[in-house]
Protein backbone atom coordinates (compact mmCIF):
# COMPACT_ATOMS: atom_id res chain seq x y z
CA UNK A 1 0.00 0.00 0.00
CA UNK A 2 2.84 2.46 1.25
CA UNK A 3 4.47 1.75 -2.40
CA UNK A 4 1.04 2.15 -4.82
CA UNK A 5 0.35 5.69 -2.58
CA UNK A 6 4.17 6.63 -3.39
CA UNK A 7 3.80 5.72 -7.02
CA UNK A 8 0.88 7.65 -7.46
CA UNK A 9 1.50 10.35 -5.12
CA UNK A 10 5.28 11.31 -5.75
CA UNK A 11 5.48 12.90 -9.22
CA UNK A 12 3.62 15.99 -7.08
CA UNK A 13 4.97 16.02 -3.52
CA UNK A 14 8.56 14.60 -4.00
CA UNK A 15 10.51 16.88 -2.76
CA UNK A 16 11.25 19.33 0.26
CA UNK A 17 13.64 22.58 0.01
CA UNK A 18 17.53 21.23 0.13
CA UNK A 19 18.72 22.25 3.37
CA UNK A 20 22.27 23.04 1.97
CA UNK A 21 23.11 25.53 -1.01
CA UNK A 22 21.67 24.38 -3.48
CA UNK A 23 23.99 23.17 -6.91
CA UNK A 24 23.05 23.95 -9.95
CA UNK A 25 16.16 20.65 -15.58
CA UNK A 26 16.50 19.25 -17.93
CA UNK A 27 19.28 17.37 -18.78
CA UNK A 28 20.02 19.97 -21.76
CA UNK A 29 18.38 22.84 -20.43
CA UNK A 30 20.06 25.35 -23.28
CA UNK A 31 19.06 24.64 -26.37
CA UNK A 32 21.79 23.59 -28.99
CA UNK A 33 24.02 26.35 -30.26
CA UNK A 34 22.75 30.20 -29.45
CA UNK A 35 19.12 30.80 -28.79
CA UNK A 36 17.38 32.35 -32.25
CA UNK A 37 16.82 36.05 -31.58
CA UNK A 38 13.34 36.93 -30.52
CA UNK A 39 12.19 40.50 -31.94
CA UNK A 40 11.88 42.19 -28.38
CA UNK A 41 10.13 45.89 -27.99
CA UNK A 42 10.08 46.96 -24.26
CA UNK A 43 7.28 49.08 -25.33
CA UNK A 44 5.26 46.47 -25.85
CA UNK A 45 2.81 45.19 -23.65
CA UNK A 46 5.46 45.78 -20.76
CA UNK A 47 8.56 44.54 -22.13
CA UNK A 48 11.54 44.81 -20.37
CA UNK A 49 15.38 44.61 -20.88
CA UNK A 50 17.21 42.48 -23.30
CA UNK A 51 17.11 38.34 -22.88
CA UNK A 52 13.46 39.02 -21.72
CA UNK A 53 10.24 38.74 -24.05
CA UNK A 54 7.12 41.73 -23.30
CA UNK A 55 5.41 40.79 -20.56
CA UNK A 56 2.47 39.38 -22.48
CA UNK A 57 4.06 36.09 -23.64
CA UNK A 58 5.22 35.42 -19.98
CA UNK A 59 1.82 35.11 -18.17
CA UNK A 60 1.73 36.22 -14.34
CA UNK A 61 5.38 37.50 -14.05
CA UNK A 62 5.28 40.29 -10.72
CA UNK A 63 8.03 42.83 -10.60
CA UNK A 64 9.85 40.81 -8.38
CA UNK A 65 9.95 37.82 -10.39
CA UNK A 66 10.88 40.30 -13.08
CA UNK A 67 13.81 41.38 -11.65
CA UNK A 68 15.13 38.26 -10.54
CA UNK A 69 14.67 37.12 -14.60
CA UNK A 70 17.17 40.33 -15.23
CA UNK A 71 19.53 39.56 -12.65
CA UNK A 72 19.78 35.95 -14.18
CA UNK A 73 19.69 37.21 -17.59
CA UNK A 74 22.50 39.52 -16.62
CA UNK A 75 24.99 37.01 -15.51
CA UNK A 76 24.32 34.45 -17.86
CA UNK A 77 24.01 35.85 -21.26
CA UNK A 78 22.72 32.86 -23.14
CA UNK A 79 19.74 32.33 -20.63
CA UNK A 80 16.42 32.89 -22.54
CA UNK A 81 12.88 33.05 -20.81
CA UNK A 82 10.75 31.58 -23.25
CA UNK A 83 13.31 29.16 -24.42
CA UNK A 84 13.93 27.97 -20.48
CA UNK A 85 9.92 27.57 -20.34
CA UNK A 86 9.69 25.14 -23.01
CA UNK A 87 12.81 23.35 -21.86
CA UNK A 88 10.98 23.27 -17.91
CA UNK A 89 7.88 21.55 -20.21
CA UNK A 90 10.44 19.08 -21.25
CA UNK A 91 11.91 18.25 -18.34
CA UNK A 92 8.95 17.67 -16.59
CA UNK A 93 7.85 15.26 -18.93
CA UNK A 94 11.54 13.46 -18.57
CA UNK A 95 11.78 13.11 -14.56
CA UNK A 96 8.02 12.11 -14.61
CA UNK A 97 8.17 9.14 -17.59
CA UNK A 98 12.04 8.36 -15.62
CA UNK A 99 10.83 7.80 -12.66
CA UNK A 100 7.92 5.88 -13.36
CA UNK A 101 10.10 3.53 -15.40
CA UNK A 102 12.89 3.10 -12.20
CA UNK A 103 15.30 4.47 -14.88
CA UNK A 104 17.93 6.29 -12.14
CA UNK A 105 20.92 6.72 -14.17
CA UNK A 106 18.69 9.32 -16.04
CA UNK A 107 17.00 10.83 -12.88
CA UNK A 108 20.61 11.45 -12.13
CA UNK A 109 21.51 12.99 -15.10
CA UNK A 110 18.08 15.52 -14.24
CA UNK A 111 18.25 16.10 -9.95
CA UNK A 112 20.30 17.35 -7.51
CA UNK A 113 21.49 14.95 -4.82
CA UNK A 114 18.84 15.48 -2.34
CA UNK A 115 15.68 15.29 -5.03
CA UNK A 116 17.63 11.96 -6.63
CA UNK A 117 17.76 10.28 -2.75
CA UNK A 118 13.95 10.79 -2.75
CA UNK A 119 13.19 9.41 -6.01
CA UNK A 120 15.68 6.10 -5.68
CA UNK A 121 13.63 5.79 -1.96
CA UNK A 122 10.25 5.26 -3.87
CA UNK A 123 11.69 3.32 -6.74
CA UNK A 124 13.11 1.11 -3.84
CA UNK A 125 9.94 0.89 -2.41
CA UNK A 126 7.87 0.31 -5.22
CA UNK A 127 10.71 -2.44 -6.53
CA UNK A 128 10.09 -4.36 -3.22
CA UNK A 129 6.31 -4.79 -3.29
CA UNK A 130 6.92 -6.22 -6.81
CA UNK A 131 4.68 -3.59 -8.34
CA UNK A 132 5.21 -1.20 -11.23
CA UNK A 133 4.28 1.66 -12.77
CA UNK A 134 2.07 2.44 -16.04
CA UNK A 135 1.46 6.10 -15.94
CA UNK A 136 1.02 8.22 -18.76
CA UNK A 137 1.84 12.34 -18.85
CA UNK A 138 -1.34 13.08 -21.57
CA UNK A 139 -0.84 16.54 -21.57
CA UNK A 140 0.65 20.01 -19.88
CA UNK A 141 -1.76 22.69 -19.51
CA UNK A 142 -0.07 25.14 -18.06
CA UNK A 143 3.54 26.03 -16.84
CA UNK A 144 4.30 29.13 -15.13
CA UNK A 145 7.22 30.76 -13.69
CA UNK A 146 6.15 31.75 -10.17
CA UNK A 147 9.46 32.72 -8.43
CA UNK A 148 12.72 33.29 -9.87
CA UNK A 149 16.11 34.51 -8.14
CA UNK A 150 19.73 34.98 -8.29
CA UNK A 151 22.25 34.70 -5.96
CA UNK A 152 25.34 34.58 -6.88
CA UNK A 153 26.32 32.55 -8.48
CA UNK A 154 23.30 30.14 -8.29
CA UNK A 155 20.28 30.77 -10.47
CA UNK A 156 16.73 29.41 -9.46
CA UNK A 157 13.57 29.33 -10.62
CA UNK A 158 10.27 28.06 -9.61
CA UNK A 159 7.38 26.80 -12.54
CA UNK A 160 4.12 25.51 -11.86
CA UNK A 161 2.76 22.99 -13.44
CA UNK A 162 -0.75 22.07 -14.70
CA UNK A 163 -1.18 18.85 -16.33
CA UNK A 164 -2.94 15.43 -16.50
CA UNK A 165 -1.81 12.24 -15.86
CA UNK A 166 -3.08 8.82 -16.41
CA UNK A 167 -1.86 6.46 -13.52
CA UNK A 168 -1.81 2.87 -12.88
CA UNK A 169 -0.20 0.64 -10.74
CA UNK A 170 0.35 -2.93 -11.18
CA UNK A 171 1.84 -5.85 -9.76
CA UNK A 172 4.42 -8.53 -10.11
CA UNK A 173 1.89 -10.46 -12.66
CA UNK A 174 1.40 -6.99 -14.31
CA UNK A 175 -2.18 -6.85 -13.12
CA UNK A 176 -3.85 -3.61 -12.56
CA UNK A 177 -4.19 -2.91 -8.34
CA UNK A 178 -4.70 1.07 -8.34
CA UNK A 179 -5.73 3.33 -11.06
CA UNK A 180 -7.04 4.04 -14.18
CA UNK A 181 -5.09 4.78 -17.97
CA UNK A 182 -9.27 5.76 -18.70
CA UNK A 183 -9.52 8.76 -16.41
CA UNK A 184 -6.47 10.99 -15.97
CA UNK A 185 -6.01 12.74 -12.90
CA UNK A 186 -4.91 16.77 -12.96
CA UNK A 187 -1.42 17.04 -11.07
CA UNK A 188 -0.38 20.68 -9.88
CA UNK A 189 3.28 20.70 -8.89
CA UNK A 190 5.69 23.14 -8.26
CA UNK A 191 9.38 21.98 -9.62
CA UNK A 192 12.29 24.41 -8.89
CA UNK A 193 15.49 24.07 -10.88
CA UNK A 194 18.77 25.65 -10.25
CA UNK A 195 21.90 26.21 -11.87
CA UNK A 196 25.70 27.30 -10.95
CA UNK A 197 25.84 30.41 -13.50
CA UNK A 198 29.79 29.60 -13.32
CA UNK A 199 29.63 26.36 -14.44
CA UNK A 200 30.81 25.82 -17.77
CA UNK A 201 27.79 22.99 -18.54
CA UNK A 202 24.60 24.86 -19.43
CA UNK A 203 22.34 22.01 -17.64
CA UNK A 204 19.96 23.16 -14.93
CA UNK A 205 19.06 19.88 -12.61
CA UNK A 206 15.61 20.12 -10.63
CA UNK A 207 16.45 20.64 -6.53
CA UNK A 208 12.78 20.73 -5.26
CA UNK A 209 9.33 19.74 -6.19
CA UNK A 210 6.27 20.55 -3.60
CA UNK A 211 2.62 20.61 -4.48
CA UNK A 212 1.18 23.72 -6.57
Amino acid sequence: MVAAFLGLRLYSVLGRRAEHEERPVQPRFEPKGDPAPRPLTPELNGGTAAGLPPRALVPGVTPAIERGLKEISAADRRFDTLAFIDSAKSAYRMVLEAFWKGDREALAHLCDADVLADFNTAIDAREAAGEKLDNRLVRIEEATIVAATFKAPVARITVRFLADIAAVTRNAEGVMIAGSLDDAIEARDMWTFSRNTTATSPDWLLDETDEG
